[in-house]
């Protein structure tokens, strides 16, 4: 597949949501809202589920699947109270000793003004920093869009996993064509130079593992990832606490 239309896939607005995940995956799942402090973000979902026996915090970027939904989801753009309900959620997990699983498919954070006024550098550097030493197993999955620092505000894992048409990058490849050739029209050509598909991260070791989408039925793939998901974690869970936070913290230092 040409890298336009991996592009293509990954923004296709049909494509299954974090929330198609959450409740195609995760038995009896439960949305939390808010952030304690603002108030709640329709661009971040998320809440506790079970898989298997296993109570799971789930946490995801929302795109929608209609200009409605989009609009109430900021077309899946977080504000910082997006984030800090993500991190609530993420600490309330630490409380419990529930694994975290996190779902992303976002251009970016939110780049407007009252984001900005609200803390959005903050927020996203305190995800980073909080995460990185969260006393639980993480597995981060990007299912559309990998953008910039607001996608990687929830992909400080132990895992990262990539559906096949996905990509993950600085920053898009409009915005990396417009910085480089003053040419937002070329962003196909820099998408090529970006390396932002799934095989090619994971050649790099950017991600551990590539989930294949090739003739999967919605249901089938909630399937083949929710199989996934319970074989990792089982793993997961089985190291020790130091070692479980060393090696998320040193698999981010090696980049």
């Amino acid at each position: 597949m040409n890298i336009a239309k991996i592009v293509r896939e990954a923004r296709e607005q049909s494509r299954l949501t974090a929330l198609d995940f959450a409740n195609g995956i995760f038995d009896e799942f439960i949305e939390l809202h808010g952030d304690r402090s603002f108030r709640d973000d329709g661009a971040v979902i998320g809440g506790i589920g079970w898989l298997g026996d296993q109570a799971v915090t789930v946490v995801g970027i929302q795109k929608g699947k209609s200009l409605h939904d989009n609009l109430k989801r900021n077309f899946g753009q977080p504000h910082p109270e997006g984030y800090r309900k993500a991190l609530r959620l993420m600490k309330q997990a630490e409380k419990f000793g529930r694994p975290v699983v996190t779902f992303i498919n976002t251009a970016g954070a939110y780049p407007g003004v009252g984001a900005e006024e609200r803390g959005q550098g903050e927020a996203i550097a305190r995800n980073l920093m909080e995460m990185s030493d969260l006393k639980v197993p993480i597995i981060a999955i990007i299912i559309g869009e990998g953008g910039s620092g607001g996608a990687l505000a929830l992909a400080v894992a132990n895992r990262i996993w990539m559906l096949e048409n996905s990509i993950y990058a600085v920053l898009s490849p409009e915005g990396f064509a417009s910085i480089l050739w003053k040419d937002g029209s070329r962003a196909m050509e820099a998408a090529e130079l970006m390396k932002i598909t799934s095989h090619e991260l994971l050649e790099m070791g950017i991600v551990d593992k590539v989930i294949s989408e090739a003739g999967l039925s919605s249901k089938e793939l909630l399937g083949c990832v929710k199989n996934e998901l319970r074989v990792e974690l089982d793993r997961l869970q089985e190291l020790p606490l130091d070692q479980l936070i060393e090696e998320r913290y040193q698999r981010f230092r090696k980049y």
